[in-house]
């Protein structure tokens, strides 16, 4: 055989523009789905490696082609369909242009665009794009009436509390800090750190001192996702935040900084349904992946399935 084969046509799939071959949303002022994908390829990039993660929100969707024709299918991840029925469907609402120049105009229409979807009574789940995305579409929710308070549950292999690194403090080493001096963020559980990362000694001890808990991927491993979900209290309003390099690279190649010991998809997964049973998951976002780094499209898809599975939780959750 001297080329690929279309594998996705054997199950009657065709080409897709939208994750899952789901209906596209380009106006947010009409979006009446409950829970709305948006593409952010950039936010505050660092010079020295620009918007490396751009082409992440696409690739993720062409991950999943081979399933467009199977939405409606069962699902044993979801224990029926993704969606259970039409009207829990997601939309997906294509990506937010960006500029590498105007880091301030993207995180301007990061925050816009997930406000917007707030404001329509939906659930954000954000497609990135690097880890500097969350800072705006955590500062959106900040803004949103009810003056509600949020626990961020942080799947990551690096704890993202750096003060300023290449003097810039609104970058993706940063963003657990700009989190924690948010007023609307209550609680921060970071699950998944791992090996060395960028984080100094002094950042790890002012997340202490600020009050993360944190559960490294060594004791999830020991103790289970429990270990990670006990400190989320019952009726939480939950922000996740999941870095690709969480999950190890054995599973996602695709990421800048491969760390051995990482999580499992079913321990992802797991965290996830359990954090949905501990309160309502308020948005999400998925970043860090670089398909560049990829190999042969492996990690992809196993980012496209958590999204997936993250898209039943969300689609059997109460308003």
């Amino acid at each position: 055989m001297t080329h690929n084969p279309d594998l996705g046509a054997l199950f009657g799939a065709a080409g897709t523009s939208t994750f899952l071959g789901l209906e596209a949303c380009t106006d947010l002022s009409a979006l009446t789905a409950p829970i709305a994908l948006i593409g952010a390829p950039c936010a505050t990039p660092y010079r020295a490696v620009g918007a490396y993660c751009r082409n992440a929100p696409d690739a993720l969707r062409q991950a999943t082609a081979a399933l467009t024709a199977n939405i409606d299918r069962y699902d044993f991840d979801s224990g029926g369909p993704v969606f259970p029925d039409a009207g829990r469907r997601a939309v997906d609402c294509g990506n937010l242009p960006f500029d590498e120049a105007d880091a301030a105009g993207n995180r301007e229409a990061i925050r816009q665009a997930v406000a917007r979807v707030v404001a329509r009574g939906a659930v954000p789940v954000l497609l990135g794009g690097d880890d500097s995305i969350p800072i705006p579409m955590i500062q959106a929710l900040g803004e949103a009436p009810g003056n509600k308070r949020y626990t961020i549950l942080q799947i990551d292999a690096h704890i993202d509390w750096r003060d300023k690194h290449m003097d810039e403090r609104l970058g993706l080493s940063s963003t657990m800090r700009r989190a924690s001096e948010m007023p609307h963020i209550e609680r921060i559980v970071q699950v998944g750190a791992r090996g060395i990362g960028s984080a100094a000694a002094e950042d790890y001890e002012a997340a202490r001192a600020w009050g993360v808990t944190f559960v490294p991927a060594r004791q999830l491993h020991r103790e289970g996702v429990e270990a990670a979900l006990a400190a989320i209290p019952q009726g939480s309003e939950i922000i996740i935040c999941i870095d690709a390099d969480a999950l190890d690279p054995s599973i996602v190649p695709g990421v800048i900084a491969r760390s051995f010991g990482g999580l499992s998809y079913d321990q992802t997964v797991d965290l996830i349904r359990g954090a949905a049973q501990r309160g309502r998951i308020a948005a999400m976002d998925f970043v860090e992946f670089m398909p560049e780094r990829d190999i042969d499209g492996m990690g992809a898809l196993a980012v496209a399935r958590v999204i997936t599975t993250a898209l039943g939780v969300l689609a059997r959750q109460a308003d």
